[in-house]
């Protein structure tokens, strides 16, 4: 019988998920780092919506320009925007198996400046 193995990044996240959850009042903030590309998504979990989402990518409408540093940090304040436009003070930060260091921890700062709780 043959198992799939998960990689490390999918072990930790499911550590993370046990305990992470996003609600009506307190939705989650989920980041996905590809080596190319930053996307952060704000979801319900209770009602499995996607409540608002931004990307580094460059057909995304928004322009966002520079390192990747610089990048994670424009899709911080981004998100943090749009989470503002739709009445969302504070989420529960998801940082999807990735280590806190790096592009993650750069729009976990950006999406504090912005004004998000977390």
């Amino acid at each position: 019988m043959a198992t799939k193995s998960l990689t490390r990044r999918e072990r930790i996240h499911l550590r993370v998920r046990k305990v992470v959850e996003g609600t009506p009042s307190r939705p989650r903030l989920a980041v996905f780092r590809s080596s190319k590309e930053i996307y952060a998504q704000i979801i319900d979990d209770l009602s499995g919506v996607t409540l608002c989402a931004a990307t580094s990518l460059k057909k995304s409408g928004r322009e966002v320009s520079g390192s990747k540093l610089d990048q994670a940090r424009q899709v911080g304040k981004l998100i943090a925007e749009m989470a503002k436009a739709k009445g969302i003070e504070s989420v529960s930060f998801d940082r999807g198996g990735f280590l806190y260091h790096g592009r993650v921890k750069s729009l976990a700062e950006g999406a504090r400046e912005g004004g998000l709780n977390f």
